[in-house]
C-alpha cells in the first residue's frame, strides 16, 4: 500500500503550500495514507461516529473561530477527544493561529500541526491534486511513446523487434519522444499519462550504435516530459498464417489500470516503412475524434454501389 512520510510532504511542498511548523519534529514521522483531505467540522462538535481521522485534517476560519467560541475547558476536551484518533497531520490555513491547548495536545500526542498562509480553497485544491498524482494507479511498462501529431502513441512489442529504431525515425521526421525503452504509466481522472520513470534525460538505446540523447541531438522542440496515452501499436512479426485487419471496422481495446485504449497489431516486415504507418494512424485516430472513420465510409459506399448495380439488374 502506498504511502508518503509528513515529513517528506513538509519539506517537498512547504514553499508551494507556505507551510510551517507549529509542533516538533518528530510529529512529522506520521504516514499518509490517503489522497483524500477532510474538514473535521463535525468533529470538532463532538460527533466522531464518521470521522475521517486518516487523512489530512484541514481547519480554516470557519472551524478556528468556532474553536474562539469554547470554554478553555471543553476545548481541551473536545481536542483531547479528536486527537485519540491517528490523524496524521492537520494544516491550519490563512496563517491563523490556534488554540495553545491545540498545540500542547499536538505535541503530546504526537500529531503534527502546520500552518499554511494559502486560503482553503486554494490549500485544498493543491493538497488535492498533489495527493491524487501521489496515489495515482501506475505501473511501468517495455515501450516506447511519442508525440505524433499531438496523439500520445505507445509502442509495444518483443525486445529487438525495432521499437527504437522506429521512435529514431519518427523523431527525425519531427516528432517528439516522451520515453524508450521504459513508460511510466499513470492513471489520471478518465486517461492514462505516459512519462519516463527516470528524470535525467532523453536517452535512446539504439542496437549498434549504443545511447544516444535525443535532446542535445535533435533539439529540445524533439522531446516532452509526458503526454496523454491515445493509442498502442503492438508490433509484431508478419506470419503468413495470421488473419490481419484489412478494413479496419473491427476496433481492437486493450486494458491499462482499467483503462480501455486502442490498440493496433502492426505486422512488421523487412522493407515495411513502420513510421510512416504509425504516422497514418496518428492521423486517422485524429479524423475518428472528428467523426470521420475512413472504414465506415467505405464499406457505405460499397453497399450504395451493390444496391445501385441490384437495382440496374431488375430494370
Amino acid at each position: 500500500m502506498k504511502e508518503i512520510n509528513v515529513k517528506e510532504l513538509f519539506e517537498t511542498k512547504k514553499k508551494d503550500f507556505a507551510l510551517t511548523l507549529f509542533t516538533n519534529e518528530k510529529t512529522l514521522n506520521n504516514k499518509i495514507k490517503e489522497a483524500y483531505i477532510n474538514r473535521p467540522g463535525l468533529a470538532l462538535t463532538g460527533f466522531l461516529e464518521r470521522f475521517s481521522y486518516s487523512r489530512i485534517q484541514v481547519l480554516g476560519e470557519t472551524e478556528v473561530s468556532y474553536l474562539q467560541t469554547m470554554k478553555d475547558d471543553e476545548l481541551y476536551d473536545r481536542i483531547k477527544l479528536m486527537f485519540e484518533y491517528s490523524i496524521p497531520c492537520i494544516i491550519i490555513t490563512k496563517g491563523l493561529s490556534v488554540p495553545h491547548q491545540m498545540e500542547y495536545l499536538a505535541n503530546e500526542m504526537n500529531i503534527a500541526l502546520l500552518s499554511s498562509r494559502l486560503t482553503t480553497v486554494k490549500l485544498v485544491h493543491g493538497m488535492n491534486r498533489y495527493l491524487n498524482e501521489f496515489f495515482a494507479p501506475q505501473k511501468t511498462i517495455h515501450g516506447t511513446e511519442l508525440d505524433v501529431f499531438g496523439v500520445g502513441i505507445l509502442i509495444t512489442g518483443k525486445s529487438g523487434i525495432g521499437k527504437s529504431e522506429c521512435a529514431l525515425d519518427l523523431v527525425e521526421r519531427g516528432h517528439r519522444l516522451i520515453s524508450d525503452d521504459l513508460v511510466k504509466i499513470v492513471q489520471k481522472d478518465n486517461y492514462l499519462e505516459g512519462s519516463s520513470p527516470q528524470d535525467f534525460g532523453h536517452f535512446m538505446e539504439i542496437r549498434g550504435v549504443g545511447l544516444i540523447d535525443v535532446e542535445k541531438m535533435f533539439g529540445i522542440q524533439a522531446v516532452r516530459k509526458s503526454k496523454k496515452i491515445d493509442t498502442q501499436v503492438e508490433l509484431m512479426p508478419w506470419r503468413d498464417n495470421m488473419d490481419y485487419e484489412r478494413i479496419g471496422l473491427k476496433n481492437n481495446y486493450v486494458n491499462i489500470l482499467g483503462n480501455s485504449i486502442p490498440v493496433i497489431y502492426l505486422p512488421i516486415s523487412p522493407g515495411k516503412n513502420v513510421s510512416v504507418i504509425i504516422e497514418v494512424i496518428a492521423m486517422n485516430y485524429i479524423l475518428k475524434t472528428f467523426g470521420y472513420d475512413a472504414a465506415s465510409v467505405y464499406t457505405k459506399k460499397l453497399q450504395d454501389e451493390i444496391k445501385r448495380k441490384t437495382m440496374l439488374k431488375k430494370q
